[in-house]
């Protein structure tokens, strides 16, 4: 039995569908969550180690013109961001994409939607860890306690936060995005004062001619910015986040929007500009992947403990990926469990109103990487983080799939949108699921790991299909209880 079908008893049947919520999986949670604190996961999606880390070993690849591949992939998060958020004000979900999925894809799309979002996810959560382990080595007090041990306290303490409470997920994501804005507020400060008063950086002078003095805007030309562009990508994900937040908050169609639109021009500010700053204070061939660009900057002008400090932010930056991993994960496999495609256990919540089961199950893929880290612990990071990116590329896609069906069915009269709403469709919708295709193909350019990546996907969509066959009796069972129940 189709989602559609339910829908329509549902609008038959309004006094009954009325008591129940369009998403059987959205019964139950708490409305803790206030505007500060979706406001700040916001942030946080848009500000992480693929920004205080990556920007380093892309901009020794790309040169200045790093920041215009920001700018290009920031648009088109924000485009994405855009369309999710008018689906939120058109239906909170906890379940977000996934439940939008189920109404506007059917069954099978909510499906693929949910696990390759808990691909991407329960992925990154093994990277975050394992840098997290990393991190934590570069102080001398942790050099001799082994990496695995320390990934697993990482991630027993993110555990029992999320098992708490939403409130005290909020909180933590609040004051982690606090501790991210600040230091890069400072670190712009710091920059702008060195251009203004033309300090010497590293034995040079800031400014215009560091760029044009080595190699302009494309040292090393186009092919090596386009080469970014994915590892770009990668760096905006958790944006979606403010679309599963939403459904734990009082008030979402007057927080969402704000929310959402803060996003382009923190994107500007912080990504783009910092690049900027980056490329007019030192030489791209200065900076290198095994550091931090802020890093580089801060000891070419002798800043004392510039290393700990950011070691810290970054630490900071992975725990609070790990923490929202953990979290959105519990609340879509809930929604998926609700409706039969996920296991039973992921629908249980406890007392605190937070659904523990989808958490644990993430926790325990992410003890898996706990493993990569005992066993490899060199190569655990490289190998789970290509992986995540097949997942939030694929994330990305069917929200705009999705968007493009909301649209179609508005105009067909059967649906009505919000005014906060994605302009430009289907054009917009069309251009960005071309450009995320396209980032996904760029990486058959990389032999050493992005083709490997690649030729995962066979197996992964072999899996995909293995796992609805088992689990879509139980999905048309779900879908015929909830009818029963709605036409009573």
């Amino acid at each position: 039995m189709s989602k559609d079908a339910v829908n329509t008893a549902a609008a038959a049947s309004r006094s009954d569908a009325a008591q129940v919520p369009a998403d059987a999986g959205d019964a139950g949670y708490s409305k803790d969550l206030k505007p500060r604190h979706l406001n700040m996961i916001a942030i946080g999606g848009a500000i992480g180690t693929g920004l205080f880390l990556g920007a380093g070993g892309r901009l020794h690849n790309a040169g200045p013109a790093l920041a215009i591949a920001y700018l290009v992939c920031g648009i088109f998060a924000f485009f994405v961001v855009k369309a999710l958020g008018e689906l939120v004000l058109y239906r909170p979900s906890s379940g977000s994409f996934v439940s939008y999925a189920r109404e506007f894809l059917g069954e099978k799309g909510a499906y693929v939607a949910g696990w390759m979002y808990f691909l991407n996810w329960s992925t990154t959560g093994i990277a975050d860890i394992t840098a997290i382990a990393l991190y934590t080595h570069y102080w001398s007090l942790f050099t001799d306690i082994p990496q695995w041990v320390l990934a697993l306290v990482a991630l027993a303490v993110v555990l029992v936060v999320n098992l708490i409470s939403v409130k005290i997920f909020g909180e933590m994501e609040f004051w982690f995005s606090i501790i991210k804005v600040a230091t890069l507020v400072g670190f712009m400060l710091i920059g702008i004062f060195l251009l203004a008063t033309q300090q010497k950086v590293g034995g040079g002078t800031p400014g215009l001619s560091v760029i044009t003095d080595n190699g302009g805007v494309f040292p090393h030309g186009m092919m090596p910015v386009v080469l970014v562009m994915q590892g770009v990508i990668f760096a905006y994900a958790a944006l979606e986040l403010v679309g599963v937040a939403a459904g734990e908050t009082a008030e979402p169609e007057k927080i969402v929007p704000r929310a959402v639109n803060s996003i382009m021009w923190r994107v500007g500010l912080f990504y783009v500009g910092s690049v900027v700053l980056l490329a007019l204070l030192l030489p791209g061939s200065v900076y290198s992947a095994d550091q931090s660009p802020f890093v580089t900057v801060l000891s070419k002008i002798g800043i004392p403990a510039a290393g700990d400090v950011m070691n810290l932010v970054v630490l900071t930056a992975a725990m609070s990926s790990l923490n929202s991993g953990l979290y959105s994960t519990g609340r879509i496999l809930r929604s998926m469990a609700m409706a039969g495609s996920a296991p039973k256990f992921t629908a249980r919540m406890n007392r605190s109103q937070v659904p523990y089961g989808g958490i644990l199950l993430t926790c325990g893929v992410c003890v898996l990487g706990v493993g990569l880290n005992f066993l490899v612990p060199a190569q655990a990071f490289e190998i789970v983080l290509n992986v995540a990116s097949l997942g939030i590329i694929s994330t990305w896609v069917i929200i705009m799939v999705c968007h493009l069906v909301f649209v179609r069915r508005a105009k067909a009269g059967l649906i009505s949108r919000p005014t906060f709403r994605l302009r430009g469709t289907p054009v917009t919708e069309i251009a960005t699921i071309v450009f995320l295709l396209a980032c996904l193909g760029m990486m058959w350019n990389d032999p050493e790991v992005g083709r490997k990546t690649l030729l995962l996907i066979p197996l992964i969509a072999a899996m995909l299909v293995a796992g609805w066959f088992g689990v879509r009796r139980r999905v048309s069972q779900t879908a015929d209880q909830e009818l029963s129940q709605l036409t009573k």
